[in-house]
């Protein structure tokens, strides 16, 4: 464990809500879509959060698994066999690979066979992604997107300024002024304590191969391309001296999803776009992520009833720009695109692919990564 102490001063405050335009959008996609209960979620989260950074003692983020929610929202929506107990299955078919994985080693045997400028494409590939949805999300309102993109360029590299705590002030007055209504739902807010069920006693047999096949399988090359591999990268690159291994992040990976499946949570993991975002508004050190679990637990513990109305107080306009400057820094830190010319121009289809599926892209950078040194890929 690295002798780094946490900090918690204003930046490392900023720097926490630095995740919210990937995070927000899935949680409330569970909550609204899939009917997880709110509490179930936010509790496993805030947890994860807080053990996390107390032990790497870096920004390192907990994100939702973007595979896994996707694919739950999307099925629930058209009226499929989805439910909220095909979810806590994923979670703990999820937690036990993982962490197999990780206390076996192969996880970071896994990890060699995939050369650095795969690697390198798909950092890159997942901060052009980032900066893609966040232009979409920032089209809903092109005028305060402007505004919040301008204000945050121009105050980015004033250290003394968290520019978080502006972007989100900023949005919230936008919300106000256009639905004054907003003022009159947060007057309703009531402290309600509540305590996540415990799901999985529940469980049926279909639960478990719905989730298991729908779910968990199809999320494990995204996890170990982003989540595993890209944000060891990332991590070492800004931290070295809080280097991680894959090793040790499959095990959180797989730890903290036996624990959500536990207390009715979501499929969770690490992610490069997550420490990109909390580094690029300002957090240096674990406490980001320790002050946004605490956030997360107060919110689960006593307010989860108006989470929904909490949220919505953050315009999916400003998520975007959180989003859009998030990718633009990861990408730049994707690194030497190659040495020669088939080896770039693996970098870059791998980024092509990474845009739209991470799995899709980790399998073609490995396959043209191969080619290439065995010399059967000619790029004139």
């Amino acid at each position: 464990m690295s002798s780094v102490a946490n900090r918690f001063d204003r930046m490392e405050w900023a720097g926490a809500f630095g995740d919210l335009g990937t995070f927000l959008p899935f949680v409330v996609a569970y909550i609204a879509i899939v009917k997880v209960p709110p509490e179930g979620i936010l509790v496993s989260f805030g947890l994860a959060m807080i053990l996390c950074g107390w032990y790497y003692r870096t920004p390192f983020p907990v994100q939702p698994m973007k595979g896994i929610g996707t694919i739950a929202a999307t099925q629930a929506a058209r009226m499929a066999a989805m439910s909220p107990a095909a979810v806590y299955a994923a979670d703990l078919v999820t937690g036990l690979i993982w962490l197999l994985l990780g206390l076996t080693g192969w996880a970071r045997y896994i990890a060699r066979w995939v050369p650095r400028i795969v690697v390198a494409g798909i950092v890159l590939g997942l901060g052009m992604s980032f900066m893609l949805e966040g232009i979409r999300m920032m089209s809903a309102d092109w005028i305060v997107s402007t505004i919040g993109l301008a204000g945050t360029l121009l105050l980015l590299s004033a250290r003394a300024i968290p520019v978080m705590f502006v972007l989100l002030l900023f949005g919230i007055a936008c919300t106000i002024i256009q639905d004054p209504s907003s003022i009159q739902k947060l007057s309703a807010v009531r402290f309600a304590p509540h305590l996540p069920a415990v799901p999985l006693a529940s469980l049926s047999w279909r639960d478990v191969l719905t989730g298991t096949v729908l779910l968990a399988l199809p999320q494990l090359p995204l996890t170990l391309g982003n989540a595993v591999i890209a944000t060891r990268e990332e991590n070492n690159r800004l931290f070295p001296d809080r280097s991680v291994t894959e090793n040790s992040i499959a095990i959180s990976t797989g730890a903290m999803n036996l624990a959500s499946a536990v207390l009715g949570g979501v499929p969770m993991c690490h992610g490069a776009g997550g420490m990109a975002g909390h580094v690029t508004f300002g957090a240096r050190t674990g406490g980001a992520p320790i002050i946004l679990g605490a956030v997360l637990l107060c919110l689960a513990l006593g307010f989860s009833d108006c989470v929904a109305t909490v949220f919505n107080l953050f315009p999916r306009s400003v998520l975007g720009v959180i989003l859009f400057v998030t990718g633009g820094q990861l990408a730049l830190g994707s690194g030497e695109l190659g040495r020669t010319r088939a080896e770039r121009f693996v970098t870059l289809v791998t980024a092509a692919f990474t845009v739209w599926n991470v799995g899709i892209a980790f399998v073609a950078g490995l396959t043209l990564a191969h080619l290439s040194k065995r010399g059967r890929l000619q790029v004139q």
